[in-house]
């Protein structure tokens, strides 16, 4: 893993593959392997620092996926990847088989949307492995987690539970220098409502003391205050603005499909910041 920034002054850009044939996001164009490893090449080459592999898709609605289908998506890619690269690997996964495949073929980073709540031996697994863990909100599970989510103080209680998941996480044997938190923007969350006051609030989530992945890219949430950006490939700059967002707040690395521009605007930002000083 990149050297950790101790604040926004350096954070990190994780480029997205999604090996799925219903991405929300690409739609499929990169389920084969050979187009996959080509886009992950492409990112690599756009300036990402690490790279998060996710073979299931957590769109509302999504149909599951078996551990075997998932590894068999995954594992090739991860394997390919870490054959010609030093890069990081992330594997975007709720299921601790997956987890443990793609860290056998090289993978360093468990990102899980459940917190390491899918199955009871999910933290056991993940202090098992020794690799990092990306703690994430949701509310609910993700086929209905949009059904009607409610709270009473959305920032409070995303704190809450990550500083829960966490204390669990470290309980059963995680390292603490090992695990992130992510507040799962669009997870279980009102398109405005919620995750409006929780990107204004991220400030408190990093004062947590962990480091933070923020995932913003080409949410719905976008499209919802700027209906003309319609597709999710047409929020660009909406994911650009949420992201700089977080990166003030003090999180430690976005997770993004648009690496080259998301690390031009960070590159921009930086300059800026440092002009200041």
């Amino acid at each position: 893993m990149p050297d950790r920034p101790a604040t926004a002054a350096r954070p990190l850009v994780m480029g997205v593959v999604n090996v799925t044939p219903d991405s929300f996001s690409e739609g499929g164009r990169f389920a084969a392997p050979a187009a996959a490893l080509a886009h992950a090449r492409a990112l690599i080459a756009d300036g990402a620092d690490l790279l998060d592999i996710g073979g299931e898709s957590t769109r509302p609605g999504a149909d599951p996926v078996s551990p075997a289908d998932e590894i068999a998506r995954v594992v090739p890619l991860i394997a390919a990847i870490r054959a010609e690269s030093a890069l990081p690997i992330s594997v975007d996964t709720m299921k601790p088989a997956v987890a443990r495949a793609a860290m056998a073929a090289g993978a360093t980073m468990w990102n899980d949307v459940t917190a390491l709540r899918h199955v009871p031996d999910s933290l056991a697994t993940a202090a098992e492995l020794g690799c990092e863990v990306v703690l994430m909100h949701l509310q609910g599970e993700p086929r209905t987690m949009q059904a009607e989510p409610r709270y009473d103080d959305v920032v409070a209680e995303v704190a809450a539970f990550l500083t829960a998941r966490a204390e669990a996480a470290i309980a059963a044997g995680v390292a603490r220098d090992r695990i992130w938190l992510d507040p799962g923007i669009g997870f279980g969350k009102h398109m405005t409502r919620h995750n409006l006051p929780l990107l204004g609030g991220l400030d408190r989530i990093v004062a947590l003391g962990f480091p933070v992945l923020l995932g913003v890219s080409r949410k719905r949430f976008i499209a919802a205050l700027d209906p003309a950006g319609g597709a999710p490939d047409g929020r660009l700059g909406g994911s650009l603005a949420a992201a700089l967002a977080g990166v003030a707040a003090g999180v430690a690395a976005v997770r993004v499909h648009d690496v080259r521009e998301t690390a031009q605007a960070l590159i921009v930002w930086r300059a800026i910041a440092a002009a200041k000083s």
